[in-house]
């Protein structure tokens, strides 16, 4: 059974950007729905996989990909984000920083592609800044699809785009929102550890293992 991960950070933590009210939504009945239907499903099949992304990536092969793909994969979505966010702004260590550098000329201009990519995307889906093959992309996913199933695609911080991840605190104003949860929410400790990842030095993020019965 896969376990809805606790938030990081207490509730109130990432306010005025993100409410309380908002992640309690959010949180405890988006993802936890999520999470509920992939165990129901998997139930269902009499399946025990290893893990997650296991579920996801043999799921994404499927004619259609279906129900348990969505649910699987937006599970991992969410918990990718409550870890994408952190209460106190951070900034990228120098590695990062320097790819950073190379890529999109600053951290100004990330944060410009990051935020033109979120508000120029069409309706519900994902925003991420990722290591494709090795180098830093900022790319836009749809629905539930994300960057579990890609490969040779490392995930450094993820932005939810669905309506429900801001409509609450910032209404229609999604440009507004990606603004402030770039400059004062994106967790750049997350981000450098999955940047050394990608290069070999240490692992990359998993969804929690699925606990016994």
């Amino acid at each position: 059974m896969f376990v809805l991960p606790e938030l990081p950070w207490a509730p109130d933590a990432l306010e005025p950007v993100v409410s309380a009210r908002t992640l309690g939504y959010h949180h405890g009945k988006h993802h936890k729905a999520y999470v509920d239907t992939v165990n129901r499903l998997l139930g269902e099949a009499g399946a025990s996989p290893l893990s997650l992304e296991a579920v996801i990536r043999e799921a994404a092969g499927a004619p259609g990909r279906g129900k348990l793909f969505n649910n699987a994969a937006q599970a991992w979505n969410h918990a990718f984000f409550w870890d994408s966010m952190a209460p106190a702004a951070t900034t990228p260590a120098a590695p990062l920083a320097g790819a950073i550098g190379a890529a999109f000329g600053d951290q100004a201009g990330l944060r410009e592609a990051f935020v033109a990519e979120g508000a120029g995307h069409f309706a519900s889906g994902w925003v991420w800044l990722v290591v494709e093959h090795g180098a830093l992309k900022v790319i836009s996913t749809h629905d539930a699809d994300g960057t579990a199933p890609m490969d040779g695609v490392t995930p450094l911080l993820v932005c939810d785009l669905w309506e429900h991840a801001y409509y609450l605190d910032h209404q229609n104003n999604r440009t507004g929102f990606l603004e402030a949860w770039f400059d004062r929410l994106a967790n750049w400790s997350l981000a450098d550890r999955q940047f050394a990842a990608s290069r070999g030095d240490g692992t990359l993020w998993t969804y929690p293992a699925p606990a016994p019965g």
